[in-house]
């Protein structure tokens, strides 16, 4: 979609990443832009900017960010564009940790629900993940729940682990500090209140933002990194990677179709299509690549590990049987087989 100008959409995300890239993002007059926007989102402009609009903005940059970290994904949308197509984002995936010490940080989802509450985001339904133990929620924007991408927001729960794991998890996430400082914070709790911002305080808001969905804490410790690893995997991949978008997703007409077209053109996609128990929302995933993560060990030295960094994933919903729209919930066992993405033991970098 092209607006009839560069609107409040694009000043946000042209204020954080520049004006080129703002543009083949975003999208202006003759300009093919990559996420598909809502006609609202895209032509609003003027002295205010809506959390709607903010919140588009978040997601486009968050995936802006991913596709930077994952050559997958970045690849995916190249061809997209080649055909002349765009991406819907459909969800961004968040873990978090509850139950030790965070540092600066509000334990759990708390560190980042804060933000989505604020941008017009309501919590939706909540999921077990007992074999991960973790619980997962759902978040959805409240004005525009279809058009805006949602957030799946999981926990582990730490305290559901040994004594060894906890005071490891503890020693990594205390170092934690908090990208919310007090004008931050004032702008958060006014755009909360009136559902809107001036312009100039939502261009300076919008770094904040997108610093909520990062690494707060130091480099972990590779013995520390170790006793994660033995018992979740999960926890290990947030002991280097912290709150970043742990995956992005396109919603797609045909999930299978498209799986079967990345399978031919080589790129790392999972061997299964998921499928909800209600048969509604079917999605796949590419596997996580490999990055490489410094730790500490003793004496004050560093090594380098290849470790599974973030990925890409693919969802297609189908409509709800009672004409309300599209069928936006999740799958609690999807979910869990979708976190094997990540998963895979670290390697000594060379």
């Amino acid at each position: 979609m092209s607006s009839p100008g560069p609107g409040s959409l694009w000043r946000l995300v042209a204020g954080h990443v520049g004006s080129s890239r703002a543009q083949w993002l975003a999208g202006v007059v003759d300009v093919v832009d990559v996420v598909d926007v809502h006609p609202v989102v895209l032509a609003a402009e003027g002295p205010s900017v809506s959390r709607a609009v903010l919140a588009q903005a978040l997601g486009i940059l968050l995936f802006d960010d991913l596709l930077a970290r994952v050559p997958s994904a970045a690849g995916y949308v190249e061809a997209k564009l080649a055909r002349g197509e765009t991406v819907h984002l459909d969800h961004g995936a968040v873990r978090t940790v509850t139950g030790v010490d965070c540092g600066e940080l509000p334990p759990g989802q708390e560190s980042v629900t804060r933000v989505l509450a604020a941008l017009g985001y309501v919590h939706r339904d909540t999921y077990d993940l007992a074999r991960l133990r973790m619980t997962g929620r759902s978040w959805c924007h409240f004005d525009l729940p279809a058009a805006i991408p949602q957030y799946f927001v999981s926990e582990l729960h730490a305290g559901l682990f040994t004594a060894p794991f906890q005071e490891a998890a503890a020693r990594v996430l205390g170092s934690s500090r908090d990208p919310v400082d007090a004008a931050a914070a004032a702008r958060l709790a006014e755009l909360r209140g009136r559902g809107e911002l001036g312009l100039d305080d939502a261009e300076a808001l919008v770094p904040v933002l997108v610093s909520c969905f990062g690494r707060q804490h130091d480099e972990p410790d590779l013995a520390d990194y170790q006793a994660l690893l033995a018992e979740s995997e999960e926890a290990a991949w947030i002991s280097t990677e912290g709150t970043v978008c742990n995956h992005m997703t396109d919603r797609v007409a045909d999930v299978a179709a498209v799986a079967d077209a990345e399978r031919g053109a080589g790129r790392p996609i999972k061997d299964t299509v998921e499928v909800s128990g209600s048969g509604r929302i079917r999605q796949t995933a590419h596997r996580a690549p490999r990055v490489t993560r410094s730790f500490g060990v003793g004496g004050g030295g560093r090594v380098a590990l290849e470790v599974p960094g973030s990925f890409f994933e693919l969802i297609t919903r189908d409509a709800m049987p009672d004409g309300s729209g599209l069928d936006l919930a999740f799958d609690a066992a999807n979910a869990q087989q979708i976190f094997a993405m990540t998963r895979g033991d670290p390697t000594v970098g060379r």
